[in-house]
C-alpha cells in the first residue's frame, strides 16, 4: 500500500489519504518512459515539490488504465492541486 499525503516543510500534514495498492506491473515501470512513477517504492517514502508535480501529472495520464486505479488517480491530481496552489508543500508517497 502507498500512502498519500500533502505536507508542509514544517512536517505538518495538511491532507492524508489510504492511497493505493502495490502492484508488481507499478514495480516494473520502464524509468526511462516514467522516471518521476517509477521512482515510487512501497517500503520507502517518496516527496515531490512544487516544480516536480507537473511532471509526475503528466506520467500519470500516460500511464496504462488499471495500474493505479481511477479514484486513486483523482486522489493524486487532488492533492497534486493543493501543493501546486500552495507554497512549501509538498507531495509525499508514503511506503509501508
Amino acid at each position: 500500500m502507498i500512502g498519500l499525503q500533502v505536507r508542509r516543510e514544517s512536517g505538518q500534514i495538511v491532507a492524508s489519504s489510504r492511497g493505493f495498492e502495490w502492484t508488481q506491473e507499478l514495480i516494473d515501470l520502464d524509468p526511462a518512459a516514467f522516471p518521476m512513477l517509477a521512482g515510487l517504492c512501497a517500503y520507502l517514502d517518496t516527496v515531490f515539490n512544487q516544480r516536480q508535480i507537473p511532471l509526475l501529472l503528466t506520467e500519470l495520464e500516460r500511464l496504462p488504465a488499471g495500474l493505479i486505479p481511477e479514484p486513486a488517480r483523482a486522489e493524486v491530481r487532488r492533492f497534486a492541486a493543493v501543493v501546486e496552489g500552495g507554497q512549501h508543500l509538498y507531495l509525499w508517497f508514503c511506503g509501508d
